[in-house]
């Protein structure tokens, strides 16, 4: 989406940052936006998985110069 001109974030979990870091540094976006989320999501219940979801929003909102208010 980036490299077409729409803003995008990423959604990593904190494990895997240092690899989606690595990874948008040579796909060319080396400044790309991540929301970071706790790492495991495989064995994260419901609501903690709906935790991380709302936590991924409010740090794209921030990320993308949007307050969580619209």
């Amino acid at each position: 989406m980036e490299l077409g001109g729409t803003p995008a974030v990423g959604v990593m979990t904190d494990a895997f940052v240092d690899a989606a870091e690595l990874m948008a540094r040579v796909l060319g976006l080396p400044s790309c936006p991540l929301a970071i989320i706790a790492h495991p999501i495989s064995s994260a219940t419901d609501a903690e998985l709906a935790e991380r979801a709302l936590r991924a929003v409010v740090q794209a909102e921030r990320l993308l110069g949007r307050d969580s208010d619209g």
